[in-house]
């Protein structure tokens, strides 16, 4: 009878080894060695130190911004902002305000047109599919600068030219982003969810909406942050497209205070305060969405 029958010890001694087998234990991060941080600190001072001349020099007077030592700050931060808020009318709030106009809608709307084209690209077949794809990637490798003449020309005989849409229409096609948003449907939006939908008869639009575009979410985000950061730095498309003062960005808007500077020196105060102001927006976006790419990361980590 005992040689019939199996133990249930045995039973349980495999049962725990074989949990102890799946059980993954975690591993220790690497630690990067006195090298690399010296490699890191190097990286961050390179990027941080022009950061900090622009904070130090916009609390700087006009005349104590060439004879006073580099990094020694002042105590005329408040009166550089008066100075420069009274310029024109408050002309530099109305550079502020385009700025954010441009990159903000032109952001959104290339989010849009990037999740679609991407998401198209990753779940559906049809023909030409590869042919699209390479010439998205193509389009990935020409600079932006190189587009800037046949876009103007092309508005410019449309009438659009030195309007706010000679901006945002360049801006919503993104290559780039699309790439993005291509790679990351194709990694977070399983193919059975999509089947499953389609079988209890959501129609394509609705699965891309309420269940493919919360999936692609943190990479939308990046895609969207991106962008914005893209069409808030750009001074080329702008310039070329621009003749208004009033219609212009920051860039294009202080680059001409710049060249005021060489017969005016009172205005480099004014650019450099300007420019502090301007990096304002883009940090406080950054700490905005940092949190979906926390998510995304431990979201990933879970994945793997």
């Amino acid at each position: 009878m005992s040689t019939t029958t199996p133990s249930r010890t045995s039973s349980r001694t495999r049962g725990s080894s074989a949990l102890q087998h799946s059980v993954v234990r975690p591993t220790r991060r690497p630690r990067i060695g006195w090298g690399g941080t010296i490699i890191l600190l190097i990286g961050a001072a390179y990027c941080l130190l022009p950061v900090a001349w622009v904070l130090v020099a916009s609390s700087k007077s006009a005349a104590e911004l060439f004879s006073t030592f580099t990094f020694a700050p002042s105590s005329h931060l408040v009166d550089n902002i008066s100075e420069l808020s009274a310029y024109r009318g408050g002309l530099f709030w109305r550079w502020m305000l385009n700025t954010g106009l441009y990159a903000g809608v032109g952001a959104l709307l290339s989010v849009v047109v990037s999740a679609m084209a991407g998401y198209g690209l990753a779940k559906y077949s049809f023909a030409g599919k590869k042919a699209v794809f390479n010439t998205l990637l193509a389009g990935v490798l020409v600079p932006a600068v190189v587009l800037a003449i046949p876009q103007y020309l092309l508005l410019a005989k449309l009438g659009m030219t030195n309007t706010y849409w000679s901006v945002l229409l360049p801006s919503i096609i993104s290559p780039y982003g699309i790439y993005l948003a291509r790679i990351y449907a194709a990694a977070s939006v399983p193919d059975d969810v999509i089947e499953a939908a389609r079988t209890d008869g959501a129609k394509d639009f609705r699965i891309f909406r309420t269940m493919a575009v919360p999936m692609m979410l943190p990479g939308l985000v990046t895609v969207f942050l991106f962008q914005f950061v893209g069409i808030w730095n750009n001074y080329m498309l702008p310039y070329i497209m621009l003749g208004d003062d009033k219609l212009f960005p920051l860039t294009v808007g202080l680059s001409g205070l710049l060249n005021q500077g060489a017969s005016q020196p009172a205005m480099y105060t004014s650019v450099i305060t300007g420019a502090l102001l301007s990096i304002l927006p883009l940090i406080a976006l950054f700490l905005t969405l940092q949190r979906y790419w926390q998510v995304d990361l431990a979201a990933g980590a879970v994945k793997s």
